[in-house]
This record gives structure tokens, sequence and C-alpha cells, in this order.
């Protein structure tokens, strides 16, 4: 009896071996499995970001266009009015210095409320 205890011991403890085996097995399988998904995930996010950062820079090239053509154009108007203002104090300038001197020299101080 002794015999067939011990080789039925000794088949348990072989396959208590092999499952072990398996089980390692199983856990580098998944471990490997994890981390290509994560690899996988990374590469589809990356891509994904790609895309977005160009479709932002075509959206904000897009607007900015516009922005700078309004730009452009108050510069172009401010421009305008500044050299008018300049060719009106040009023309008006003895009148204008006369006018400043007249008020700076002949205050009329008036108490505030």
């Amino acid at each position: 009896m002794s015999a067939q205890n011990s080789a039925g011991i000794q088949t348990l403890l072989d396959a208590e071996r092999e499952a072990s085996k398996i089980v390692q097995k199983a856990r580098e399988y998944r471990t490997k499995r994890v981390r290509e998904a994560r690899d996988e995930a990374k590469k589809e996010i990356e891509a994904y970001r790609a895309d977005k950062e160009a479709e932002y820079k075509g959206f904000e090239a897009q607007h900015t266009q516009g922005n700078k053509a309004a730009e452009e154009e108050a510069n172009k108007e401010a421009d305008e009015k500044i050299s008018e203002i300049q060719d009106v104090g040009k023309k008006h300038r003895d009148e204008i210095i006369k006018n400043l001197l007249s008020a700076v020299s002949h205050a009329h101080p008036t108490p505030v409320s």
C-alpha cells in the first residue's frame, strides 16, 4: 500500500507542478497582452492627438486670417485718422497755440461741487 500511496502522491505532485507551469504561462501571456494593449492604446491616442492638433491648426489658421484682415483694416483706418488729425493740426497750428496759451495764462478757476 505504501508504494501505491507514494506513487499517488508523486502523481499529484507532478500534476501540481504541471498546473503551476500552466498558471505561470497564463500569467506571462496575460502580462504580454496587457503590455501590447497598452502600447496599442498609446499609438491610438497619439494618432488621435495628432489628428486633433492638425484640425485645430487648420481652424486656427482659418480664423486667424480673418482676424489679421480685420486688424489690418483697423490699422489702416487709424493711420488715416491720425494723418487727418495731423493735417488739421498743421493747418490751424497758430490758432491752436494761441488758444492754449490763452487758456493757460487766463485761467478761470471754478469751484468743484
